[in-house]
């Protein structure tokens, strides 16, 4: 037996674009909305998962590390706003699944109401923007596949919630 010595692993540098290696943002790129929406899904996750009281899921996420450089009244609008109408929100999206709720991750299953709650209720964020955010959550914290999932089910519900905005783009080619 040798003795050799052990050295840590060294994990290859991030680069300073903003990125990381896998393609998704940095925390400390993040601007403040996508920043609530990252603590957002966190948030329902621990609603979906561990059934807890929506008051103690508000006040641990206030509490975790970087929390205060996210857009609090976003925060509060995703959070309350989608678990007030969760039931509203799963029937909008039932009819773009191809598979039972009990079959989608609680961390799709958070994204998609993200979605679809800023779809119906943030109309001052363009559709693709709510896309690609929740594209880019589900690359942060779903599966290996999640985020093409999420990206068809919320493509097809922009289609029906933002019809003309989702059509005046298309038309343009934007």
């Amino acid at each position: 037996m040798t003795d050799s010595p052990i050295t840590p692993r060294q994990h290859p540098r991030q680069s300073r674009t903003g990125l990381t290696n896998t393609g998704v943002r940095k925390a400390a790129s993040k601007p403040g909305r996508s920043r609530a929406r990252s603590f957002t899904v966190q948030a329902l996750y621990q609603h979906l998962v561990g059934g807890n009281e929506l008051d103690t899921i508000d006040a641990f996420t206030r509490d975790l590390a970087g929390f205060d450089k996210c857009d609090t009244a976003h925060f509060d609008a995703l959070l309350h706003g989608c678990v007030a109408q969760a039931q509203t929100l799963d029937d909008l999206i039932t009819p773009f699944l191809d598979r039972k709720w009990q079959e989608i991750s609680p961390i799709e299953h958070s994204i998609m109401w993200i979605g679809a709650y800023e779809f119906q209720n943030c109309l001052d964020v363009p559709w693709r923007v709510v896309l690609n955010e929740c594209i880019e959550l589900a690359k942060e914290f779903g599966g290996t596949d999640g985020h093409k999932y999420v990206n068809g089910v919320l493509n097809g519900l922009a289609a029906q919630l933002r019809a003309q905005e989702v059509q005046a783009d298309r038309s343009t080619g934007a």
